[in-house]
């Protein structure tokens, strides 16, 4: 129970307000440190409560002390917006603290309203963040609690001068909270810098993931794979997520779909912010039932009813894998996950497939086409289970928890007449 942790009363009336009960695993292990003071290093992955893992001490924080403020950074506006809509949530209605949200896309002059005054929440992402630290529109000096979410993607998306130049404005004595869905070497490492004597905080988000999904796989030429999605998306119900390598292609996937009659948007960086915005809400609303999206998609957004991914394209990052698989599943539900393999596909798939069989044992990566040595396809035993390298083109592979797909959204959607 969250009586546990002695936190304010205003706070816990919000709480039990919200209808929260009983705390996640991440946030029964990283409350209390955080309430006691301590620097966290946390790995888990979005869908364990992690913003409330951090948002419940940082708003306790806020109000025993009247005079100090807190910054939250993260790697994308869609993220920020749901943090601060998290957070008001636990400030309540009537809170006293003011907060000020700091995001490209959105109106300057609106932003410059909510620095004004004794404004103390702030989040924001880097790029605008440290655009209000050069107008003089945005002052540090008095945050003493710091977060970092996401942080393996905002190094991926090259921010961190931006991080370093605001940490320049911080007081050296504050409180920071890392938090990184995986934690690679270069996280480690600067977490040093960052980091006063953290206190570490995980949760397993493969086998989180992978507990409540079907993986499977298909093995196809590349000129098969259009005709191979138009194919599972008739087969399937529910809301669906697609994910490609570039905005071009999320577009004009889109276009063709609409053309077939299937609803489809597309969601990626050239967006304006109103635009994802209206996108993101008509898919959380269920007006269509598949979104078409690059990796900006792959966190922070929040949407419970997707039953299915496919990764039409695989990422780039092993990595963010688990974080497109991470848009299902969500909350205790279970989920599908579909990945469309190619030979060109084989080294990406290779360090995928470590990264979800970490235990699994491989003498070495596959060698580039033309090489002497043909490829082993994965670990020995990969996390997909079903043949191994001769499996049919099309053939599907079925790998661990064959459960049933996600239930949320199934019945909005009714298969169209082809």
């Amino acid at each position: 129970m969250f009586s546990q942790f002695s936190l304010p009363q205003p706070l816990q009336a919000a709480i039990s307000q919200l209808g929260f009960t009983t705390p996640t695993p991440i946030q029964e292990q990283a409350i209390p440190l955080a309430l006691d003071g301590h620097d966290i290093l946390g790995s888990a992955a979005t869908g364990t409560g992690k913003t409330a893992a951090f948002g419940i001490p940082l708003i306790a924080k806020l109000l025993e002390n009247q005079e100090q403020g807190a910054l939250i950074v993260t790697p994308t506006r869609e993220l920020a917006t749901q943090v601060m809509s998290a957070l008001k949530g636990l400030l309540g209605p009537k809170s006293p603290i003011k907060a000020a949200l700091m995001i490209g896309g959105e109106p300057i002059h609106r932003q410059l309203r909510q620095l004004s005054g004794k404004t103390r929440l702030f989040v924001g992402t880097p790029g605008r963040i440290n655009d209000h630290l050069r107008r003089g529109s945005l002052k540090l000096d008095h945050v003493r609690f710091l977060v970092l979410d996401e942080t393996d993607r905002m190094l991926d998306m090259g921010f961190s001068v931006q991080i370093e130049d605001i940490l320049q404005h911080m007081p050296e004595e504050r409180q920071t909270l890392l938090f990184s869905a995986t934690l690679p070497k270069e996280i480690v490492r600067l977490s040093s810098s960052y980091l006063s004597n953290p206190k570490r905080v995980a949760v397993d988000q493969v086998s989180a993931h992978a507990k409540n999904i079907q993986h499977d796989v298909l093995h196809m030429s590349h000129h098969e794979k259009f005709d191979h999605l138009r194919q599972q998306l008739q087969d399937r119900s529910g809301a669906i997520i697609v994910f490609v390598k570039t905005k071009y292609g999320a577009e004009k996937m889109a276009k063709q779909l609409r053309q077939d009659k299937i609803d489809a948007q597309a969601i990626h960086g050239d967006l304006r912010h109103n635009k994802r915005e209206q996108v993101i809400k008509g898919f959380r609303g269920l007006k269509y039932q598949v979104l078409v999206a690059t990796d900006v998609a792959s966190r922070g957004l929040d949407i419970p009813h997707v039953a299915h991914v496919i990764n039409y394209d695989l990422p780039q990052c092993p990595e963010d894998y688990i974080h497109r698989i991470g848009r299902t599943a969500r909350a205790g539900a279970s989920g599908e996950a579909l990945c469309f393999l190619t030979p060109g596909d084989k080294k990406q798939w290779f360090h995928i497939d470590r990264l979800m069989n970490p235990d699994a044992k491989e003498k070495s990566e596959p060698r580039e086409p033309g090489k002497k040595k043909p490829f082993r396809s994965g670990p020995k035993k990969p996390f997909h289970r079903g043949k191994g390298p001769g499996v049919k083109t099309g053939e599907k592979k079925r790998s661990f928890n064959k459960g049933k797909p996600g239930q949320q959204g199934k019945k909005f959607f009714k298969k169209k007449a082809r």
